[in-house]
């Protein structure tokens, strides 16, 4: 267990935003199913883009067009959608599949399992301060439940500017008519969320649950930032 910052929360805070994705349930699995029910359903209504683009290299194309693009960086929606309906051109099938192929995994991606310390520390956290998704993701808030303690999101999609650039932590401070000296951001990727929040002069707790996310390089972990194992140790460290 991580042990709780030897400094105490900034007494300024009047709001969190949330990083999603890995920071409330672990994306890969999510991704994996989804995806997994992707293809099984272009067996049926695609059947020669199954064949031609199976998961691996359905993925790698989806990657490939977003190095290509990197205006679409920030919209994986746009990725997603580009990539399927080229898989679905070249394999000489319907590319006004495409939609409808994107609507069945976006369902699917809804499907998220929280990590068992959410539930408890969302509502905790909820009943004292405004909490606001910020997310290079497309989780949905109602899909997903969190709408119980989010009062809304701020997506790269929406935003046009992903995490770590800091207009996208500037429009969720506005989006609460917040400074950004009021608002702590949590989120579980040190460059994304850590590098970027501070970058636009909020707050940042960082929440740990692997090494995955950390820097590559230990020294740039700045000593202020406090650390947390889960979010219930974020609570308890802002008295909630």
């Amino acid at each position: 267990m991580t042990a709780p910052p030897a400094h105490r929360p900034p007494e300024s805070i009047r709001a969190l935003t949330l990083d999603l994705d890995d920071t409330l349930w672990p994306i890969a699995p999510v991704i994996r199913r989804a995806e997994a029910v992707l293809h099984d359903w272009l067996l049926i209504h695609a059947p020669a883009t199954a064949a031609r683009y199976p998961v691996d290299v359905m993925r790698a194309l989806r990657a490939e067009i977003g190095r290509r693009h990197p205006e679409w960086a920030h919209d994986l929606t746009e990725l997603r959608l580009r990539a399927t309906r080229h898989a679905l051109i070249d394999s000489g099938d319907d590319p006004a599949l495409a939609r409808p192929a994107f609507e069945l995994f976006f369902a699917e991606r809804q499907k998220v399992e929280f990590f068992p310390d959410v539930t408890e520390a969302l509502a905790r956290l909820a009943a004292r301060w405004p909490l606001l998704a910020l997310t290079n993701g497309n989780a949905d808030l109602r899909a997903t439940g969190l709408d119980r303690w989010l009062c809304g999101s701020v997506g790269a999609r929406e935003s046009g500017v992903a995490k770590p650039d800091p207009r996208i932590f500037q429009a969720a401070c506005q989006h609460l008519q917040l400074p950004p000296s009021a608002v702590l951001h949590v989120g579980d990727d040190w460059h994304l969320d850590i590098d970027g929040a501070r970058a636009a002069g909020l707050h940042c707790a960082w929440i740990c649950r692997n090494t995955v996310s950390a820097p590559a390089d230990p020294s740039q972990v700045h000593p202020q930032v406090p650390l947390f194992a889960n979010l219930l140790a974020l609570a308890d460290w802002l008295g909630t």
